[in-house]
């Protein structure tokens, strides 16, 4: 007898639809259509509304009364209070990841830092971002210290990072290449001062490139507009 395949559940529409945001695929203030998350994820217009509430909760989205849920932008000045957390919460995960990871976990932290260099010198500035990304979800999971993981699964790191696309800045991509070969090379050296130092100092780094970035676009704007 020959049994039918039986169809893959509709995905979780709440962490498809985070993912959606944090990934760039949805934008800043995009419009969150009900009908249209329904088709896109093949779920009912129930399981919808509720993702839509847990993620105002999480910040992610608003609603506005009469207008609907949109995605919502963060300002500059949040995303510096996000980075500055951040600086806190992974200089702690780098302290122990330099301790805890695996072998194994060393190594993708080294493979990762050399794609990043053959997508520096490839010019793909994009791929240098999204290993970026990669590599701090790696000193996440190998410092083994839940209570970071889990308040840092709670900022919005991915919209900031595609709202301001940092690694555009001047400059910038040398820079970010510097400091993340030096927090692959101090957890790899097991030297959990080093790297608490090296991360911290990296946030702060695009902190303030962060605030040039947005200040030079806003030049630019008042330029245009003369």
């Amino acid at each position: 007898m020959v049994f039918p395949r039986s169809s893959p559940p509709p995905p979780d529409p709440y962490e498809a639809l985070r993912a959606d945001i944090a990934e760039g695929r949805l934008l800043p203030n995009e419009r969150l259509v009900e009908h249209d998350l329904v088709r896109r994820y093949g779920v009912s217009r129930g399981a919808v509304r509720m993702a839509l509430v847990r993620l105002e909760q999480d910040r992610v989205i608003i609603h506005e009364p009469n207008r609907g849920a949109r995605v919502r932008m963060v300002s500059e000045s949040e995303a510096v209070e996000i980075l500055e957390t951040r600086a806190a919460l992974e200089g702690i995960a780098a302290a122990h990841a330099a301790t805890r990871a695996s072998d194994l976990q060393l190594e993708q932290l080294r493979q990762i830092g050399a794609g990043m260099a053959a997508l520096y010198e490839a010019g793909d500035l994009l791929g240098m971002s999204a290993a970026n990304a990669r590599l701090h979800a790696l000193v996440l999971r190998a410092c083994g210290h839940d209570t970071v993981r889990r308040l840092a699964a709670g900022l919005n790191s991915q919209m900031v990072r595609f709202q301001y696309r940092t690694i555009l800045v001047a400059g910038r991509p040398s820079h970010s290449l510097a400091e993340h070969m030096e927090i692959v090379d101090s957890i790899c050296a097991r030297d959990s001062r080093r790297a608490e130092r090296a991360m911290r100092a990296h946030l702060s780094s695009v902190a303030t490139a962060l605030h040039e970035r947005v200040h030079a676009v806003g030049d630019e704007r008042e330029g245009t507009a003369l």
